[in-house]
């Protein structure tokens, strides 16, 4: 499952989900909004509104979501 984190810079939500998934040993993508603007245009059609946005295959949550964290690294640890 490819997983992607659109972030900021200095955003602390986003440098929590980053550590979230990094001590859990989950493999990601990261996409910084502040060098990559069109992004940011794409998430905005979306509907997103903070960062960070999390992208794991069909679902797709913003914000620091330690639940939905716990559930992605559960999922990629037992290749479910």
């Amino acid at each position: 499952m490819r997983i992607i984190i659109y972030t900021k810079d200095r955003c602390v939500q986003c440098d929590a989900t980053k550590n979230a998934l990094d001590r859990a040993g989950v493999a990601y993508q990261l996409i910084n909004l502040d060098a990559e603007p069109d992004a940011l245009a794409h998430l905005k059609t979306l509907g997103y509104r903070q960062v960070p946005v999390v992208m794991a295959g069909e679902e797709h949550w913003s914000g620091f979501r330690p639940d939905k964290l716990a559930r992605l690294a559960e999922h990629v640890s037992t290749g479910a």
